[in-house]
C-alpha cells in the first residue's frame, strides 16, 4: 500500500481515543501554571486539548469517539474480583474536575463520547470496534496500552501517539510473542500488574507465550496440562503442577483481562461521525483560559 492510499485509508478508517490515558499523561506532563477563571488548575485540560487538536489535524477523520473511564471501582470486574486495580489511587479532586471539562470539551468539538459505570473505556472500544467491523468498517485504536492488542483484525491498527508508532495483528505477536486472539490468554497467565491481576505463580511472559505458541489456548492448555511436563521449557514439571493448582484462578484472571464485546454502545457507525458540536464552545475557551492560537484551532475543527 502507498503512502497515499495509507493516508486515505486511515482517515477513512473510526479512530477510537483512550481518552483517560492522555487525559492522564497531560495531568503528569503539563506544568501546574494553567487556571480557570475561577482559579481551579486546568492543566490536564490544556494539555488534553492540544493533544486532541493535533490528532484531528493529522488524521481529518470524519468518524472518532473518546472512550473515558468511569468504572475505577464499579466496574464488572470489580465483582468477578474485589482486588481488580486495588492497586491505583482514585484521582485527586482536582484531577476528576478536569476529566468533567475534557468530556465537555470533546462533546464541544461535535465528537462521540464513550463512558459507561459498569464497562470500562477498553470495553467500549472493543464493543464500538465489534460493532463497525459488521458494518465493514475498520478502526485506529489511539492508545499505548497492550491489552488492545486483543482487538487487532487485520484491517485494524493501534497508533501509540506520542511515540507516533503504529502497529497491526503482526506487531502484536513482535511485541508480546502471541497472536491478538491469545492475548487475553496470555495475561490471565503472566497476570498484568497494572490491573493487579497476578497471573499463575511463576509463570512469566517468555513461558506464557510458549506454553499458548504450543497449545493454542488457556483452554487448551489446561485441558492437556499433563504435557507441559515433558515441553522444553526451564521448570517445565513444576509449571505443570502451577498450572493444575491454579488453573481456576486462570480461567477468573481471563474473565478479567478479556475484553467485553457487549457495552452499551450506539451500534450505527454514523453515531460516531463528527458534527458541529454543541454550542459550548465559545463559553469553555473562555472558562478555561484559552490563547487565542487554541480558539482559532478548536472553531476550524468544530466547523464554526
Amino acid at each position: 500500500m502507498d503512502a497515499l492510499t495509507a493516508a486515505d485509508a486511515r482517515a477513512s478508517a473510526v479512530h477510537l481515543i483512550d481518552g483517560s490515558l492522555y487525559v492522564f499523561r497531560a495531568w503528569h506532563s503539563m506544568p501546574d501554571a494553567f487556571h480557570d477563571a475561577d482559579g481551579h488548575p486546568v492543566n490536564a485540560v490544556h494539555g488534553f486539548t492540544r493533544f486532541l487538536c493535533e490528532l484531528l489535524e493529522k488524521t481529518r477523520a470524519e468518524h472518532v469517539a473518546v472512550a473515558f473511564d468511569a468504572s475505577l471501582t464499579s466496574s464488572f470486574r470489580n465483582a468477578i474480583y474485589p482486588a481488580y486495580k486495588a492497586n491505583r489511587e482514585l484521582p485527586p479532586p482536582a484531577l476528576e474536575r478536569q476529566f468533567v471539562l475534557c468530556r465537555a470539551i470533546t462533546e464541544a468539538l461535535g465528537i462521540a463520547v464513550l463512558i459507561d459505570h459498569s464497562y470500562e473505556a477498553d470495553d467500549l472500544i472493543g464493543s464500538a470496534m465489534w460493532s463497525l467491523r459488521g458494518h465493514g468498517l475498520s478502526s485506529v485504536i489511539v492508545s499505548a496500552d497492550k491489552d488492545f492488542g486483543q482487538l487487532l483484525g487485520e484491517r485494524d491498527e493501534q497508533w501509540d501517539f506520542a511515540r507516533n508508532v503504529r502497529w497491526g495483528p503482526a506487531g502484536v505477536h513482535e511485541k508480546l510473542g502471541v497472536h491478538p486472539h491469545q492475548v487475553a490468554d496470555y495475561l490471565a497467565l503472566c497476570g498484568d500488574a497494572v490491573d493487579n491481576i497476578p497471573g499463575v505463580p511463576g509463570i512469566g511472559a517468555k513461558t506464557a507465550a510458549a506454553l499458548l505458541a504450543h497449545f493454542g489456548s488457556l483452554d487448551a492448555l489446561l485441558e492437556r496440562v499433563d504435557e507441559v511436563a515433558f515441553l522444553r521449557l526451564r521448570g517445565a514439571a513444576a509449571c505443570a503442577a502451577r498450572l493444575r493448582e491454579h488453573a481456576e484462578l486462570a480461567l477468573m484472571y481471563r474473565r478479567l483481562t478479556r475484553i467485553a464485546l457487549d457495552a452499551p454502545v450506539a451500534p450505527a457507525a454514523d453515531a460516531l461521525r463528527r458534527n458541529t458540536g454543541n454550542g459550548q464552545l465559545a463559553a469553555l475557551c473562555e472558562q478555561l483560559r484559552f490563547g487565542p492560537l487554541t480558539r482559532s484551532r478548536l472553531r476550524a475543527l468544530a466547523g464554526l
